[in-house]
């Protein structure tokens, strides 16, 4: 039984419960106290009645801002003051090391400064030609997989042994598809980076997620906030490139990649559009026995502290509007609730509408599908980014 926040005393049967049974919630009598006060999951007894005080006060029709680009501004100020890591503007001092044509791509390797702490090793791939070029900037998922990052989504060329890791990846969420090399087939340049632990900048294992995290707490920074600041840069340093048209960038990822693709959409003018990919949900709806982000560890790669105190998770996407916005879900997919969804794409479809801008925005469950990028999800997802990319500023 979970905690429901009811003060009555709470009747039981004789006898021990059964072994797996989730504690039920103290009664608040006069001489009551709490115990036990942590449940399943390591859910505090009261964790309903947290819920209940999460009325996202800062979104867009609940806020007493009505003037919708005042309403954004001071909603993106805010989730700023939440990322705690500070904003950097340090020069990119970038360097091309290797470029070369195959199958008619440049694949292109460019060391560049993505913050004032980190020199990283980027990929991109360009169409033949001169441009500009539409781009997409990929941002790949976690998956607890740690070995490869940017490969998830650029074949790898200059290295045989995340190869054949990088295949079975894709095998595995994306039919044998690297997305990033089919983009550019398509006349998109693209730009992956490795997040802070991933690929080039590995060394982190999943049992270590939450030491690296409080690490970063301490030092005045945070994972997802080093993320979201390295995911704005990524997206300045690809709108500053000359083969690229800066008017026409759009972001793409997959699982906690689709979450830094509507974050950054919505806190960077750099990115016109936005491609998420299975990873969108109602903040509420997620915080419920059994879900995947009660583990801990890898939530902290998303969790922005305190800012649930103002804004839902589609609050913070909604900053985007009116941006061209596409949030694929899948039906069957066990990291997040239909009624999550739904609650998050109702949340969308509103701000949008508000906007004038319903046809900007595009949602859809698939029902058959799991936590994946399928061929026929990604061949819709391209044409969409067809029609958008090339009318976001034409």
């Amino acid at each position: 039984m979970t905690h429901t926040g009811e003060r009555a005393p709470t009747t039981r049967t004789a006898g021990p419960p059964p072994p797996d049974a989730t504690p039920e919630p103290p009664a608040f009598g006069p001489s009551a106290f709490e115990s036990p006060a942590v449940l399943g999951d390591n859910l505090p007894a009261f964790y309903e009645r947290l819920k209940e005080e999460l009325t996202f006060p800062l979104a867009w029709g609940t806020s007493p801002i009505r003037d919708f680009p005042t309403w954004r501004g001071t909603a993106r100020a805010t989730v700023e003051a939440h990322l705690v890591h500070p904003a950097d503007d340090s020069p990119f001092d970038a360097e091309t090391v290797d470029e070369r044509t195959e199958e008619g791509l440049r694949r292109r390797i460019v060391h560049v400064n993505l913050t004032r702490f980190s020199r990283v090793r980027a990929t991109m791939l360009l169409p033949e030609g001169g441009g500009p070029f539409p781009a997409v900037l990929l941002l790949h998922d976690h998956g607890s997989k740690f070995d490869i990052g940017k490969e998830k989504l650029v074949r790898p060329w200059y290295d045989e042994t995340r190869l054949s890791s990088a295949r079975a990846w894709t095998d595995r969420h994306f039919d044998g598809r690297f997305v990033g090399d089919e983009l550019a087939r398509r006349g998109y340049a693209v730009l992956a980076v490795d997040a802070l632990g991933w690929g080039d900048r590995s060394g982190l294992v999943y049992e270590g997620q939450q030491a690296l995290a409080s690490n970063l707490f301490n030092l005045g920074s945070s994972s997802a906030g080093l993320m979201a600041r390295e995911d704005q840069r990524a997206a300045a340093f690809l709108a500053s490139l000359p083969e690229i048209d800066g008017e026409r960038i759009a972001a793409l990822g997959f699982s906690v990649g689709a979450w830094r693709a509507w974050q950054v959409a919505a806190l960077s003018d750099h990115v016109r559009a936005a491609v998420s990919i299975c990873w969108m949900t109602g903040l509420r709806e997620m915080m419920v026995p059994g879900n995947n982000t009660l583990r801990g560890q890898s939530a902290y790669t998303m969790l922005h502290p305190g800012l649930s105190r103002h804004l839902d998770i589609p609050d913070v996407a909604s900053i985007a509007a009116p941006k061209p916005m596409l949030f694929f879900n899948g039906g069957r997919d066990g990291l997040f609730t239909a009624a999550g969804v739904e609650t998050a794409y109702r949340k969308l479809r509103a701000v949008w509408r508000s906007q004038g801008a319903d046809d900007r925005l595009r949602t859809k469950v698939w029902p058959e599908s799991g936590h994946v990028f399928t061929h026929e999800m990604q061949d819709e997802a391209f044409a969409w980014l067809d029609t958008w990319v090339a009318r976001v500023c034409r």
